[in-house]
């Protein structure tokens, strides 16, 4: 049947501005430094190859990198000290590694940009350890997206992070997933919650999924509220707040023109938040990856906005039903392009939540909203 997927594989809290080329490369080198142990260290060497080299400087891979080795997460950094500690080890201040060591590291020396692609993958950086010029550890990472990487030795075994985990109902197409719910009279969130309980308990599930809507949440308000200039040199000007504004104090001439585009107005803004704050670098949630990160919180913001009944149960049946489709789009070649792009629009529509759904997108039985 394939690989198990959790939903908690496709919606993970990191940061921008990339999954592929800041958040794999942040967890690959903090998993390194942690790996290292008690081992004495005097030296760091990190070569990002072919693409991580190509655009890292943009996408902040040297600086995810070295955050990685002093032992920082994606999910638990704080975006607002990033800066303030590069600036203190381009200063001459030590490296403070992941298991306590502090050793000398020349940022314009210690890494390297060799836009060679190797053979695995176009993402892959090679970092060494040494003690007093003897090389100690090496590893070479490939980061493959959404947040996900592999060492040389998976690569070579052919492994790609796969899970057995044994589901109560496996798909691997659309097709096999609405027979399943039309088969057990399940909604597609009741199928995947029952699936996710091969990992965690219900309580788990739902309290890990409100945790990741929060995030999203924080990322739509923050990015709603930021102004000025998107890093980058490019001077790109924020435009979120702007036009949130926009909408909550049209011109007075506008105030009586009902348009169907208000909607996705709406939509749009709450999904440009996201975006602007992924090209921050600031905290954010693949869905499944950075660039497409906006879409998924977008519409459920929008759904909880405009629908007096919403609950946090709908939230966690909205993400359950989204992430059913990040699953399947992960099996298809349609995550290739979601990987290689960065850029695609995924997310189920807010109809999901509410009555009337078509029948060809979810098997439904019994009364009650459709999710």
């Amino acid at each position: 049947m394939g690989m198990a997927i959790s939903v908690f594989d496709l919606f993970r809290i990191g940061i921008g501005p990339s999954s592929s080329h800041t958040v794999g490369p942040m967890r690959a080198a903090r998993d390194f430094a942690v790996a290292l142990g008690d081992q004495a260290i005097t030296r760091l060497v990190v070569r990002l190859h072919g693409s991580l080299a190509a655009t890292g400087v943009g996408h902040g891979t040297d600086q995810a990198v070295i955050m990685g080795l002093m032992g920082e997460a994606p999910e638990s950094i704080d975006p607002d000290t990033i800066a303030l500690r590069l600036n203190q080890l381009n200063d001459g201040q030590p490296l403070l590694l992941a298991n306590g060591q502090q050793i000398a590291f020349d940022v314009c020396s210690d890494v390297e940009w060799d836009e060679t692609s190797l053979p695995f993958h176009p993402n892959a950086m090679v970092l060494s350890a040494y003690c007093n010029n003897e090389l100690v550890a090496t590893n070479t990472f490939y980061s493959l997206g959404g947040g996900f990487y592999v060492d040389q030795a998976k690569a070579d075994q052919g492994e790609v992070g796969e899970d057995s985990t044994s589901l109560r109902y496996p798909f691997n197409t659309a097709a096999e997933l609405l027979a399943l719910c039309q088969q057990h009279q399940l909604r597609i969130s009741q199928l995947m919650l029952e699936n996710e309980k091969a990992w965690r308990s219900e309580e788990a599930i739902r309290k890990e999924l409100l945790t990741i809507w929060h995030a999203m949440s924080d990322s739509i308000e923050n990015g709603l509220r930021a102004t000025g200039h998107l890093p980058g040199g490019l001077n790109v000007r924020r435009r979120a707040q702007l036009l949130h504004q926009q909408l909550l104090h049209p011109p007075k001439n506008q105030r009586l023109i009902v348009s169907s585009f208000t909607v996705m107005d709406w939509v749009n803004v709450f999904a440009l938040a996201v975006n602007e704050e992924n090209a921050a670098g600031r905290r954010m949630v693949t869905a499944p990856t950075n660039g497409a990160a906006g879409i998924v919180p977008a519409v459920l913001a929008y759904y909880l906005k405009f629908e007096p009944d919403a609950s946090e149960a709908d939230v966690v049946d909205f993400l359950l039903t989204a992430g059913a489709v990040g699953i399947l789009c992960k099996r298809t070649h349609l995550f290739q392009v979601l990987k290689s792009v960065a850029k695609a629009k995924w997310a189920p529509p807010a109809q999901w939540l509410l009555p009337g759904l078509p029948r060809y997108w979810v098997a439904h039985q019994g009364s009650g909203k459709r999710r």
